[in-house]
């Protein structure tokens, strides 16, 4: 049974940083693709940042040269940093685990298991 759990997550002024935190139940976690997605009232949940198997990565516009995704197979934990925070990165932030080995997509079809969230506010 595959669990994610998130943390990390805060109020923080504009400019400033956090770091979330994913584990991961251990199962095939080291083979699969991960996502971080966020969700804000009333909008659609969206995809931030996704890491495949072999450590290649992708961001959404919106994001690039500010957050960093990254994972420790070891521990089992996947990562996000996120800097130079913005009012608009306000959101509840899910990780994800993926279909495959490969992140195809960015969008919610392409990820099969869910963490229940954690809130980011930026003010």
């Amino acid at each position: 049974h595959v669990q994610l759990g998130e943390s990390g997550g805060g109020s923080v002024q504009a400019g400033g940083s956090l770091r979330l935190s994913c584990e991961v139940s251990r199962y095939a976690y080291s083979s699969y693709c991960m996502g971080w997605f966020r969700q804000a009232p009333g909008k659609e949940r969206e995809g931030v940042a996704a890491i495949d198997r072999d450590g290649r990565t992708s961001y959404a516009d919106s994001v690039k040269g500010r957050f960093t995704i990254s994972r420790d197979n070891d521990k089992n934990t996947l990562y996000l940093q996120m800097n130079s925070l913005k009012p608009e990165d306000t959101s509840m932030y899910y990780c994800a685990r993926g279909r495959g080995a490969y992140c195809d997509t960015l969008r919610r079809t392409g990820f099969l298991y869910w963490g229940q969230g954690t809130q980011v506010t930026v003010s």
